[in-house]
């Protein structure tokens, strides 16, 4: 089926969103045990880039970006638009006029399996985009899509306001409703992240923050005093 629009969803609580954010990428993908994360070739336009949002989702035909002329005017103010091509596509689908009509009805930014451009004015703008490539290769806008109805991006589904994390490591899906669950696990490992900190700016090694001396041993692997002693005592 093409040409669905579905117009609103039900979003996240903002505080749940802002308290995700300081957390990052890495930090939400291993507490929730290492998914949701988007392919590696997803990157963003320039560095130091951060958002996190419900997505608004835009399913669309290669080389053709009718449908984000269509979504824009569903989009809310913290939103992240997540648009998938029905097949690949590197064409440059999205640049700064999309950005400045985004930018005026407050949207965060972009996730698209596909090619952007502008990227110069997209970074001066401060508009945040993670895409498969950069490509000036214009599009058409002939084809109707679908907004707001499961995607797979970059292999990963998005539904319509799942919370979209992203920055300078990636981009990650959390689905709706799994928040609670996230934050309670992301705060645990950032503690316990903190904790090794200190305990490395004191010098202490990995091995013995992580306690993975016993492991190695029961593998098998032994220290020699030098070459010499190895060669004596294989």
């Amino acid at each position: 089926m093409k040409g669905v629009v579905i117009r609103d969803f039900e979003r996240p609580p903002q505080g749940a969103l802002d308290e995700l954010a300081t957390f990052g990428v890495a930090t939400v993908h291993e507490a929730v045990g290492r998914t949701g994360l988007m392919k590696p070739y997803m990157r963003p336009i320039y560095p130091g880039a951060a958002i996190t949002g419900p997505a608004v989702t835009v399913s669309l035909a290669p080389g053709d970006n009718t449908m984000i002329h269509v979504v824009i005017e569903v989009c809310k103010a913290g939103d992240v638009l997540v648009v998938s091509p029905t097949s690949p596509s590197e064409d440059g689908y999205f640049g700064d006029l999309f950005a400045t009509a985004l930018q005026a009805r407050g949207v965060h930014g972009l996730v698209i399996e596909a090619g952007c451009r502008d990227v110069r004015t997209l970074t001066e703008m401060r508009f945040p985009v993670w895409s498969k490539a950069v490509s000036a290769q214009g599009t058409v806008k002939e084809t109707l899509g679908n907004v707001n109805l499961p995607v797979v991006c970059a292999g990963q589904l998005v539904n319509a306001g799942d919370i979209v994390i992203a920055d300078d490591d990636g981009v990650m899906v959390l689905p709706a409703g799994q928040q609670e669950g996230a934050l309670r696990a992301a705060r645990a490992r950032a503690e316990k992240e903190a904790a090794n900190r200190a305990r490395f700016l004191q010098g202490e090694l990995g091995l013995d923050v992580y306690g993975m001396r016993p492991r190695l041993a029961e593998k098998g692997l032994v220290y020699y005093e030098s070459l010499a002693d190895f060669q004596a005592r294989a």
